[in-house]
């Protein structure tokens, strides 16, 4: 080979500190540095077969495409080599030289200290490659992309010591060779053996296969000074696709084993499902459900969704259009028998087959999380905590299942005294009143918040349970959900009738203070003006002087304050201030004499009820004066 062009690079910030903890730090599981080179190789070999499908020249001849690993044990190298898709230099800098890219401080930032845990977060992150520093103090990548000549290779070189060198070389083949130099330490990954149950373990589904050297003797006669020893390539792997295989054949290791290849993922999956339609239509579905969310879940422009493969020819990774966004965390693959082998992304959005697999994939993970809410609810839990806010997305968005979602939602409940969300709509329904027609609920910026509001007093008096709702998303997608059950949704902080929750006797006392009290409410909404919509006594107050109430179809503090923090215009709505007549505050300003004592009260309590909201006033150092005037 002939070298030209040699640069030293350093590589991205942040990248120090990763090679370090990869280099220095003993894992207990080292052995992943395997599956993530091998599934790396597989990814190639997946990337070429699709662009081979409009360019069957990129084959250059050489369609049998196979990942072969060879042990050196008097140089202490272990190579692994793949005819696969390649890189050029540009891609060499931009993928190799940016560990993670945006997801290196995650990582670093998620690290425990216990090395088994930390070991899990490997592949998670996207820095499968550099996990091989955890036994190679050298390593070296040369290759060349497909379409490129062989004067174009590149030599990609790093000791994992925060600069790594590049330069262009001559290498006959397209594909990629690493070199890893092995420390002494390591010396037992340079056993074949070893390194064949490593690749049975976490790769033996994989449709690319995996080859290693297997010596023969060349004769059974003689003494085996004399017998030669030849060497042949022996495939390691099954190279079966699982997905088409009866499920009754696979076991339950090998789902989880052909999970973490798809996934990259180190855990286990929480759960899966597997599918074969045949009839008019005929695909294979396996789709799995995660334990964990993966750290950049929330991050909108990254591409997600399941591998497409077509009679078992890869297509595409992140095919989106398999799922809604909302199920964005669920993996797997989808392989048809019917889409057109050149299909293209525009094609495969407007197919009709696409369309069917969509929805048919949609009720098959809503029905195996109901059954998972059902059979195994400790494992829903565990779902919930992590995806929750996601199955709210798909209330807000998917309307052909927004019921059946809705049986999977969880809430804290102010029934319960702790802040876990695990009562369902249906658990509530069960428990309503006997003439309870409504499900009550209330938003807030958090679980304190919602359980302390006064907004509750009354439902907690009359011992009616109100949902707690004290996720940032719960505002939007619950003005999706009109009803459960034929029981409409209903906040206990906004304007609406709750007679229904009070008895005669209530309501004689409350229209005898409408009349004592009028006097003292009229004059608090002349003195706050255009700040209030309304001064009234309040049935939902029991041992607070006074809230406020938004109107009935107007925006809620929380969203308002959301709405605020992203720059858009907010709809100008006014409060209501409702009074509690049994507190004896209000007792006393109804026989207040001092205008100006009266107003300062007035601002007070509306200033009090909003604070209690979550709210922020426009002017707290006026509030504060006001208080201590009125203590002193």
């Amino acid at each position: 080979m002939t070298f030209a062009k040699k640069q030293t690079l350093g590589f991205q910030t942040e990248v120090a500190p990763l090679l370090h903890l990869m280099t220095h730090s003993l894992y207990s599981n080292k052995e992943i540095f395997v599956r993530e080179l091998v599934s790396n190789a597989s990814d190639a070999a997946d990337k070429l077969r699709f662009q081979a499908l409009e360019r069957p020249e990129l084959y250059q001849g050489d369609a049998d495409l196979k990942l072969q690993i060879t042990v050196d044990k008097e140089k202490r190298c272990l190579i692994f080599t793949d005819n696969g898709i390649g890189m050029s230099r540009e891609e060499c800098i931009d993928k190799l030289g940016t560990i993670a890219k945006s997801g290196t401080k995650e990582f670093l930032a998620s690290l425990t200290g216990d090395k088994a845990k930390d070991a899990h977060l490997i592949g998670q992150f996207g820095v499968g490659f550099y996990s091989a520093f955890m036994v190679a103090e050298r390593i070296t990548v040369n290759t060349r992309a497909a379409g490129l000549p062989a004067s174009e290779a590149v030599c990609w070189e790093s000791s994992g010591e925060g600069e790594y060198t590049i330069e262009t070389i001559d290498k006959p083949t397209r594909g990629t060779e690493i070199i890893l130099s092995i420390r002494k330490s390591e010396e037992e990954f340079l056993e074949t053996w070893r390194l064949r149950s490593i690749v049975l373990k976490y790769s033996d589904h994989i449709t690319l296969p995996v080859q290693m050297q297997k010596e023969l003797l060349a004769s059974e006669s003689g003494d085996k000074k004399d017998q030669e020893v030849e060497k042949i390539w022996e495939t390691v792997n099954n190279t079966t696709a699982l997905w088409t295989l009866p499920k009754s054949q696979i076991k339950e290791e090998e789902y989880k084993s052909f999970y973490k290849h798809v996934s990259h993922d180190f855990e286990d999956p929480l759960t899966w499902i597997h599918n074969k339609v045949e009839g008019k239509q005929e695909y294979t579905t396996l789709l799995y459900i995660p334990t964990h969310a993966p750290f950049d879940l929330w991050n909108y422009e990254k591409p997600r969704g399941l591998k497409l493969y077509v009679r078992r020819v890869f297509i595409m990774d992140d095919a989106e259009q398999f799922l809604p966004r909302y199920l964005r965390f669920v993996k797997g693959i989808v392989d048809s028998q019917d889409l057109p082998l050149n299909i293209s992304r525009e094609i495969l959005q407007s197919n009709k087959l696409v369309d069917s697999i969509r929805s048919a994939n949609t009720k098959r993970i809503i029905e195996l999380l109901a059954n998972l809410a059902k059979e195994r609810a400790n494992q829903y839990k565990k779902f919930w905590n992590v995806f929750g806010n996601l199955i709210k997305e798909g209330v807000a968005e998917d309307f052909s299942n927004r019921d059946e979602l809705a049986r999977l939602l969880r809430f804290s409940s102010s029934s319960l005294k702790n802040a876990e969300q695990t009562v369902s709509l249906e658990d509530y329904v069960g428990r309503m009143k006997p003439k309870q027609d409504k499900i009550y609920y209330i938003t807030a910026e958090n679980y304190a918040a919602a359980s302390n509001s006064p907004h509750l007093e009354i439902f907690r008096h009359k011992d009616i349970e109100v949902l707690l709702l004290c996720d940032r998303i719960d505002e939007w997608w619950i003005a999706h959900l009109t009803e459960f059950d034929k029981k409409s949704l209903q906040s206990v902080a906004k304007d609406a009738d709750i007679t229904e929750i009070t008895d005669e006797e209530g309501e004689a006392i409350q229209k005898k203070n409408e009349d004592e009290f009028k006097s003292l409410l009229v004059h608090m909404k002349e003195i706050l003006g255009d700040k209030v919509k309304e001064v009234r006594l309040s049935q939902r107050l029991t041992h607070s002087p006074a809230c406020i109430v938004n109107e009935k179809n107007a925006l809620s503090s929380q969203m308002q304050r959301i709405l605020q923090a992203t720059g858009q215009t907010i709809p100008v709505s006014k409060p209501i201030l409702e009074l509690n007549p049994q507190h004896k505050l209000i007792q006393r300003l109804k026989n207040e004499q001092d205008d100006a004592r009266l107003a300062e009260w007035a601002y007070l309590f509306l200033e009090q009820s909003i604070l209690a909201e979550g709210g922020h006033l426009e002017d707290p150092a006026a509030f504060v004066k006001r208080l201590n005037d009125l203590l002193s």
